[in-house]
């Protein structure tokens, strides 16, 4: 007489499809998310072959859907009658409070087409943050005082900054294509006219130079050098 046969080990229903949703989800994170695998480097120059410290910086890719940069919460404070710091560079989306620590009172306000706004004379920081969400540079000046000045760099790239005293900034990115921009306040050029593209392919460090084509705009006299200014 044989014995009694052993039941073959099957696989519950809830436990094949836990597994294959843990599948998919893998998946799905390893083609959603890109591989930060080289080295970006930009350097910017000015026309006569001087670097350039403070220059505004974007990568954008152009081989993929670009992943957009998460929002910030930022703040811009006004000391002894300047922007502090009269440069930010935000993702799309951010937010900007804007206190007043000085002695006087100032009222601040822009007319970019990016974001036109006015904050009425006060100290202290009686307004909330206020939304920038659309791409493009955001001019700032006090009614009170003309000297003030200040800028947002508004951005929907993912990979942003300003260059270092040696007129460099770098990032780790994802191989593939970038359309490259600059931006600086002094510069004379339109940002489009400065764009260039840069492909990064199986090497892990990529170099750009970008030299403008025309001088700086005079430095404004002021009581305190602005951060772009050098």
């Amino acid at each position: 007489m044989r014995p009694p046969a052993r039941p073959r080990s099957q696989t519950t229903p809830s436990r094949a499809f836990a597994g294959l949703a843990a599948l998919l989800c893998a998946l799905a994170t390893a083609h959603s998310a890109p591989v930060l695998a080289a080295t970006l480097v930009i350097t910017v120059q000015t026309s006569d072959g001087h670097t350039l410290p403070g220059a505004v910086i974007t990568a954008h890719p152009l081989d993929a859907p670009a992943l957009k940069p998460q929002p910030v919460k930022a703040v811009m404070d006004q000391i002894n009658r300047a922007f502090t710091p009269d440069l930010l560079v935000i993702p799309v989306g951010s937010t900007v409070t804007f206190p007043n620590t000085d002695s006087v009172s100032h009222q601040i306000y822009s007319f970019s087409p990016a974001k036109r706004f006015q904050l009425p004379l006060y100290r202290g920081t009686p307004y909330p943050p206020v939304h920038f969400d659309q791409a493009g540079v955001v001019t700032l000046g006090c009614n009170i005082h003309d000297e003030m000045v200040g800028y947002l760099v508004v951005t929907d790239a993912p990979y942003y900054g300003r260059t270092d005293t040696k007129g460099t900034w770098s990032s780790e990115v994802a191989r593939g294509r970038y359309r490259i921009a600059i931006w600086h306040p002094r510069m004379r050029e339109e940002a489009a006219d400065l764009e260039r593209e840069l492909t990064i392919g199986e090497a892990d460090h990529a170099e750009l130079t970008l030299r403008l084509t025309k001088s700086l705009t005079p430095a404004p006299l002021a009581v305190r050098p602005h951060s772009w200014d050098y």
